[in-house]
């Protein structure tokens, strides 16, 4: 009887601090729905990706480890050898606009620009050409009209300062627009306050390289995107930086898209927006202080790969935002500082693999909505929350991760914990619904709370747990470095 009579207590007191946090939850008020608010993106809520429900044709997911490398397509093409004419514009030269180089010019010749400013109004390039600026010379929009306009194929511009194309509620006016056109090459060359900045619509096969983009948008209604690519094909974005824009990079309906060792920060909203874009890859970028992150939405078998997301820090803000995507693999990616490290919604076998989420909020917020999604490897350190979800049952599987939360033992000495860990924290579920009730988070009291959970859990979904808990970090250095 006498070792009865504790038994009978503890469970007494367990059962007691559980109804206190099941009251806590019945006083908070209820949210109107799950669905996450984007800001700036109504065309992008309603919509459905209807390539969703094909097969994947770039890799196949089955197989957690496969591996994805040779993803990337093949280098667009270029133009051939140089073999025409050139043609010299400047101050005392035979040409003194860049508007009569363009008459003169045949396909194939290249017009070479000395350093000067040039206020000509809008020029368009309409046949093959090269257009090579020396000494930073500068094209100046006036704030009134785009900059350079791209009709023809295989056009390569390159050396230019475009500076303060115009502004317009019904005209997308930018820098350079490159409209129903292959093979274009933009490269090494300086944008600097423009509406929008380089804009490529229905182009294949282009390379938009080393560009520095920048501008000092300060409403989203009243700016545009620093990279814009619309029904393209096969386009790669490589080395270039962006900030100051409403998104840094965008792309909608790309295929077959690289965005590589770009550097996206301090963009209104997102320093990536990717929507309908499938077969796509983008590795070794850098994502930080923007609006609210990257979002990827309403795509399937794209490659997210050895990114860095940082201090993307918020109201609404997150590292990475992936709606309604599919069969396709998140790996080797570091998230640090952000509200929210990874939002995941309506996406469906997606892989999570050697990634480190360090010290932010929320690490993986993953709805009931997003099934058979695989996490492992992973690296959960210092996180406020690591797992949050809106469901009891779990439709996902995290496996041999390492949680810094995780106080368990490992007596085999074999690397792996005795005990499953079980990542989602009662807390997390009253803050979901209270967030005033951060201001507890250190408390005494929400240690019990999280202790009557763990021997009686009632809220937190029993299935979400990792049964071969990691007792070291993953190792491997700093991929992404």
């Amino acid at each position: 009887m006498s070792r009865e009579r504790p038994r009978r207590a503890r469970t007494f007191a367990a059962m007691t601090v559980v109804g206190i946090a099941l009251l806590l939850l019945a006083l908070a008020p209820r949210p109107e729905g799950t669905a996450l608010e984007l800001p700036g993106s109504e065309a992008a809520a309603s919509a459905r990706a209807t390539a969703a429900t094909q097969a994947p044709t770039g890799h196949d997911t089955a197989t957690p480890h496969q591996s994805h490398e040779g993803h990337a397509p093949a280098t667009p093409s270029r133009p051939e050898t140089f073999t025409g004419t050139e043609h010299v514009v400047g101050r005392g030269e035979r040409l003194e606009r860049i508007s009569d180089a363009l008459e003169v010019a045949e396909a194939g010749d290249r017009i070479r620009v000395r350093g000067g400013h040039y206020r000509e109004g809008p020029l368009t390039i309409d046949r093959s050409i090269e257009l090579i600026g020396e000494g930073w010379p500068v094209l100046d929009g006036e704030g009134e009209h785009s900059i350079l306009t791209v009709t023809a194929n295989d056009v390569r511009i390159q050396g230019f300062i475009l500076r303060d194309s115009g502004f317009s509620h019904i005209r997308d006016h930018a820098a350079i627009t490159v409209e129903e056109s292959r093979g274009c090459r933009i490269e090494h060359n300086r944008l600097e306050n423009n509406f929008f900045g380089i804009y490529l619509a229905r182009a294949h096969d282009c390379l938009v390289r080393h560009n520095d983009i920048r501008s000092s948008a300060t409403r989203e209604a009243t700016s545009g995107n620093g990279i814009h690519l619309w029904d393209v094909d096969r386009v790669q974005v490589e080395d270039n930086h962006i900030t100051g824009h409403r998104d840094g990079i965008y792309l909608e309906f790309a295929q077959g898209a690289v965005i590589r060792s770009n550097r996206s920060e301090g963009n209104l909203r997102y320093g990536l927006h990717f929507m309908f874009s499938n077969e796509s890859f983008y590795v070794n970028n850098v994502f930080a202080r923007n609006g609210a992150g990257v979002a990827v939405m309403y795509s399937r078998d794209v490659i997210m790969s050895r990114n860095q997301f940082l201090d993307n820090w918020g109201t609404s803000a997150y590292g990475l935002l992936v709606k309604d995507v599919q069969d396709s693999l998140i790996e080797e990616n570091l998230f640090r500082g952000n509200t929210v490290a990874i939002h995941s919604e309506g996406s469906d076998r997606l892989t999570f693999r050697l990634n480190r989420l360090e010290r932010n909020g929320w690490a993986v917020k993953i709805l009931a909505n997003s099934q058979d999604n695989y996490f492992t490897a992973n690296n959960f350190i210092d996180n406020t929350f690591d797992v949050i979800t809106n469901s009891r049952q779990n439709p996902n599987t995290f496996d041999a991760n390492y949680w810094s939360q995780y106080r368990g033992y490992d007596l085999e000495g074999d690397g792996t914990g005795d005990l499953a860990h079980r990542p989602v924290r009662l807390f997390s579920f009253i803050v979901e619904t209270k967030p005033v009730a951060l201001i507890l988070l250190r408390s005494f009291f929400v240690d019990i709370l999280e202790v009557a959970e763990r021997v009686l859990p009632i809220l937190t979904p029993e299935t979400l747990t990792d049964e071969n808990p990691l007792m070291i970090e993953v190792p491997g250095g700093e991929p992404w470095a």
